[in-house]
């Protein structure tokens, strides 16, 4: 409780409550935007535009309401003030990729209820986990395989990781305090820096990479598919993965580098397991399935929210889902309302001459650079402005599309700077303890303070950085894309 606000206000200021200072942000930022004189050649109904999204921003970061009431009351904003009318407002809802992305959410839940996302995680530590750096790729490892079909990074890092983790941990005696250094300390960092790693490497990485696809194929008219990212991904993307865990051993070793137990541990989850169930088994066989036919779009020609619903729908026939699991599973409703309306405030927000207007003035700033140079420059502007952030949404809808069109102005080519910048949307969250959210996860489970995660996550932002600009850049340019 907040003393200023129980005291009378005799003689005494008052202090707004911070649900209040959060609502005062949102609405100044609007307000803001909309007494400013509207700069010539943009219409009335674009710089209104420009008041809302960019208050719904701030409301995403500051979130005096949860993420999907935020980007609801600015859905309605644009349709109440006419700024679009109300069938185009709410078209974002009918976007495919916004289904993509919930169906997607689905596998999730399948994948925790069924225990195969657990097996997965046991069955890699029972092969490398007799030590502690084989422990931490191990859990890694897990993350990895489930990020090629299952977008929500909570789910997969949070709900079936980090408990393993955790537990592991404390099998060694590990727990916060004077004992996190023995092997607790080392997993947290080691799991989280590899977690942003494997959500730059897949479409289906974290729930934004489809929103940035969706803003690189408007702005750069370039498609970022499923097969395409992780091809672009996947030279860089195992070096990072390989590397990172080197890194944090060398800089932050445990005090408990042999563990056999944890390999003992795995056996023993296992055999409590038992043999695969049933749901197992389906859970399984339509992620192969889905998966493969994500990969195989161009010889089949569907889509990818097609192949997805058609994967629910296989797990509701097979009785891995239920009804009430879909309908109960408010994280994945939650995503469905901010994504579908982000979709289309910024895709019509791309469309305005606000854009184009942008581009010219910070044009102007690198007049003379070479290419090179200029997106060089903003690449790392994009990348460490994350420390501003507690989402990669938020960051990502907020400068993904300036920062592309401003690398376009410059003369970089489509197809080396819109690639780069998604990816570099996800390596960015392993700045800080709040990037994305495993983040909060595994910083509060008390491990690691907070001085020593940012330091950590410093130094593996050089090494992320030199690898993509680097290698990553020379792995595209022999792919053809620029």
């Amino acid at each position: 409780m907040y003393p200023s606000l129980a005291r009378p206000a005799t003689g005494v200021r008052r202090v707004l409550s911070p649900p209040a200072r959060r609502w005062g942000a949102v609405l100044l930022t609007g307000a803001a935007i909309a007494v400013v004189p509207i700069p010539k050649g943009i219409t009335r109904a674009s710089w209104h535009l420009l008041a809302i999204f960019l208050a719904t921003i701030v409301g995403l970061i500051v979130q005096p309401m949860p993420g999907g009431a935020m980007v609801l009351l600015g859905v309605l904003a644009v349709a109440v003030t006419g700024t679009m009318p109300v069938g185009e407002a709410l078209s974002g809802y009918a976007d495919p990729i916004v289904w993509l992305v919930l169906a997607a959410f689905f596998f999730a839940r399948g994948m925790i209820k069924t225990g195969l996302g657990r097996r997965i995680a046991f069955l890699f530590i029972r092969t490398v986990g007799r030590h502690a750096l084989g422990v931490g790729y191990a859990l890694a490892a897990t993350d990895l395989v489930l990020a090629t079909i299952i977008p929500s990074n909570g789910a997969r890092c949070g709900g079936i990781l980090f408990p393993i983790t955790r537990s592991l941990a404390e099998a060694y005696e590990s727990r916060p305090g004077e004992s996190a250094r023995r092997l607790g300390a080392f997993l947290m960092v080691l799991v989280y820096q590899c977690e942003v790693v494997v959500c730059a490497m897949f479409l289906t990485g974290q729930a934004s990479n489809p929103l940035i696809a969706k803003f690189a194929e408007q702005v750069a008219g370039i498609s970022l598919s499923y097969a395409r990212w992780a091809l672009g991904a996947i030279v860089p993307g195992v070096l990072s993965f390989v590397l990172l865990p080197l890194l944090v051993y060398r800089l932050f070793p445990p005090e408990q580098r042999r563990t056999p137990e944890a390999a003992a541990l795995a056996r023993a989850e296992l055999q409590r397991l038992g043999p695969m169930s049933r749901a197992e088994k389906v859970m399984l066989a339509v992620f192969f399935l889905v998966a493969a036919l994500w990969m195989t779009m161009g010889w089949h020609g569907l889509h990818y929210a097609v192949i997805a619903l058609l994967g629910i729908a296989l797990l509701l026939i097979g009785g891995v889902l239920t009804w009430e699991d879909i309908t109960s599973e408010r994280g994945a409703w939650d995503v469905f309302l901010w994504y579908g309306g982000l979709v289309r405030m910024g895709g019509a927000l791309g469309e305005t001459d606000l854009t184009r207007r942008f581009a010219e003035a910070a044009a102007a700033v690198t007049a003379g650079w070479s290419w090179w140079g200029a997106v060089l420059l903003l690449a790392l502007v994009y990348f460490y402005a994350h420390y501003g952030f507690a989402s990669i949404t938020a960051h990502a809808t907020a400068l993904y599309i300036p920062f592309l069109v401003v690398a376009l102005a410059t003369g970089a080519p489509p197809f080396l700077a819109a690639p780069l910048l998604a990816y570099l949307s996800n390596l960015m969250a392993g700045l800080t303890h709040y990037g994305t959210t495993p983040a909060p996860i595994y910083f509060g489970a008390g491990y690691v303070a907070q001085a020593t995660w940012w330091r950590l996550g410093l130094i593996a932002s050089w090494i992320n950085l030199a690898i993509w600009l680097g290698i990553g850049t020379l792995w595209w340019k022999l792919l053809g894309w620029w």
